[in-house]
């Protein structure tokens, strides 16, 4: 079973900025159940936006680098919510893997 609690192994970036809603949504996900992350704004740290697009092929935000390696959307454009804290756990677990 995916828990919230498992999270805490994991080291996560997550890469977003200011103006952004969906930034918002997760790192306030993230914040309610306490998951420690470190926040890369990229439109102040010079080369992450690159960073991102090289790495991902993907200029949308939020995404989470987990453990230093693999990249996980931080938002569920499928759903109306656009973040399903249960998907985003095993995303995130199963990236660490």
């Amino acid at each position: 079973m995916n828990r919230i609690e498992d999270l805490a192994a994991l080291d996560l970036e997550v890469y977003s900025a200011a103006w952004c809603p969906d930034c918002r949504r997760l790192e306030a996900w993230l914040a309610e159940h306490r998951v420690a992350y470190r926040k890369v704004d990229i439109e102040r740290v010079p080369g992450a936006a690159e960073t991102l697009e090289r790495e991902t092929g993907k200029r949308a935000i939020p995404f989470v680098k987990v453990n230093g390696g693999r990249w996980v959307r931080g938002y569920h454009k499928e759903l109306p919510q656009r973040l399903d804290g249960d998907l985003l756990v095993r995303e995130l677990l199963e990236a660490a893997k």
